[in-house]
């Protein structure tokens, strides 16, 4: 089947990369890993190749769940613009 792909000049393996660049950008790494099979380090591989970000979703997760504590909170104080910061007499 390659041989045939291949005669009709197409290049699986330059289009398989094409997709996984595409598809690495868009969703986090973990769900690339499951979907496509591959192992969770091959999967953030691909994402980081691809400039996608998705520290910042995997935060936004936690805070929102409640589980990324004193993180969490940092991250609300910046975005709201106080500190979390503070000092006991």
């Amino acid at each position: 089947m390659n041989r045939r792909i291949r005669a009709m000049g197409v290049k699986p393996r330059q289009s398989r990369n094409t997709a996984l660049f595409a598809m690495a950008s868009q969703i986090s790494a973990a769900i690339l890993a499951k979907v496509l099979g591959l192992h969770r380090s091959v999967a953030v591989q691909w994402q980081q190749s691809s400039g996608g970000d998705w520290m910042a979703y995997a935060a936004d997760v936690a805070a929102r769940a409640g589980t990324a504590g004193t993180a969490g909170d940092s991250q609300a104080a910046a975005l709201s613009g106080k500190s979390s910061t503070t000092s006991q007499v």
